[in-house]
């Protein structure tokens, strides 16, 4: 069930972003894995270890650093950012023990991060074929 939902908020989030022109700042997509990489150190947050939080914070800097390069060079570093972060998803629990995490959460971030990162590429290959300005969708 984590896997059906996980796929169902991320297109959910996309038709939303899409159909509204939420997504038309160069903002959007980088705040939403801003989000994706930082809930691992929320979940820390809750167990009180400094050194949990410290291990996710560090396990956090290459999607903060993807995040940047998303906003300054390519929104492709986003799409990649977030399959990357569905790949670590599944990793997570064997790099880290972070009893703060939901027994369900790996399943569901993995299937949202991996489905809204097909689902930005499919769009950013769309504007290509368009012409259309591949950053803000315009």
């Amino acid at each position: 069930m984590p896997y059906l939902i996980g796929i169902l908020l991320a297109l959910a989030v996309f038709w939303v972003a899409r159909s509204s022109g939420l997504d038309r700042t160069r903002a959007f997509y980088p705040a939403l894995l801003a989000v994706v990489a930082l809930l691992y150190v929320l979940f820390a947050a809750t167990t009180g270890s400094i050194r949990v939080v410290a291990t996710e914070l560090g396990l956090a800097v290459p999607f903060l650093v993807a995040l940047a390069l998303g906003y300054r060079v390519s929104i492709w570093w986003i799409a990649a950012g977030l399959a990357g972060h569905g790949l670590f998803d599944s990793i997570h629990s064997g790099v880290v023990a972070n009893p703060g995490v939901p027994i369900w959460w790996p399943a569901f971030c993995a299937s949202y991060d991996v489905v809204a990162a097909v689902a930005l590429g499919a769009a950013l290959l769309i504007a290509r074929r368009r012409n259309a300005p591949i950053e803000d969708f315009a």
